[in-house]
């Protein structure tokens, strides 16, 4: 009326957030340095036992050799490549089950990590999971060239084994920027030595690298990695929580998240 139009206000919707309020997790932050700490004096309680060995399995371009390089890195003050890492062609760069040592001081962690090539999902490509079978029961010579798959007539097929050659731990690498399209067949590969060892009663856990490249808040932040929604989406929607539960045994409690370092 009085020759004025009404005009419509449009209000634009605000985009949601990609942050929760407060953490999904309770992380002690600042308890970095007495773990630290903790691991420089650990002692093994079995004389017999000189060396914990965990073995790290996971997809071609995962991040298992940067991660052993993140946590040498740790123990050195100082930024190391001791384990070379290359995942540019969509090969497994590691060729070899090879042994890494944490430096501490003159001597050496009583905690050692092995690198083995990535898994894929044709079946004449990558680790064969009976090589990993083998790893966990410690019949695996140093050097063992991954391809072919390990017999009992191969020259790096250990006969007898000592308590150190054995696996105390296995250890998944997942990266969370790919966690989405990890295929079956690598899922099937992972049940298969889920199961050879949960029969010798090792230890297992999930570790998510490249949390930072699957998420902007991380990336800018590391700390920002429980408040993140688009990090606990990777972990509780995509396979982690259901294929990868459904077809692995694994349930959440056994993922951890890191940024790992090239």
């Amino acid at each position: 009326m009085g020759g004025s139009e009404s005009t419509e206000s449009t209000v634009q919707a605000k985009p949601p957030s990609q942050e929760f309020d407060k953490e999904w997790r309770d992380t002690p932050w600042e308890k970095k340095e007495l773990l630290e700490e903790n691991l420089r004096e650990l002692k093994l309680g079995d004389s017999n036992v000189k060396y914990i060995r965990i073995l790290l399995a996971g997809e071609v371009g995962a991040g298992k050799s940067s991660f052993i390089n993140s946590i040498n890195s740790v123990f050195q003050g100082r930024i190391t490549t001791e384990a070379l890492a290359d995942s540019g062609f969509g090969r497994s760069f590691t060729k070899t089950y090879r042994t890494y040592y944490i430096r501490n001081g003159q001597s050496v962690l009583p905690f050692v990590f092995n690198d083995i090539m990535g898994l894929e999902s044709e079946e004449s490509q990558g680790v064969h999971p009976e090589d990993i079978a083998k790893s966990l029961e410690g019949l695996l010579k140093e050097g063992h060239n991954f391809n072919p798959a390990v017999s009992d007539k191969n020259v790096d097929y250990r006969s007898e084994t000592r308590p150190e050659d054995l696996t105390y731990c296995l250890v998944y690498v997942i990266a969370a920027d790919k966690v989405s399209m990890m295929n079956e067949e690598v899922f099937k590969k992972i049940r298969y030595i889920r199961e050879n060892a949960s029969s010798l009663e090792i230890p297992q856990a999930i570790i998510m690298t490249k949390v930072d490249e699957a998420c902007p808040l991380v990336r800018d932040n590391l700390r920002n990695i429980y408040t993140s929604k688009k990090i606990k989406e990777k972990v509780i929607i995509v396979p982690l929580c259901s294929l990868w539960c459904q077809s692995s045994g694994f349930c959440l409690q056994f993922c951890l998240r890191t940024r790992v370092s090239s």
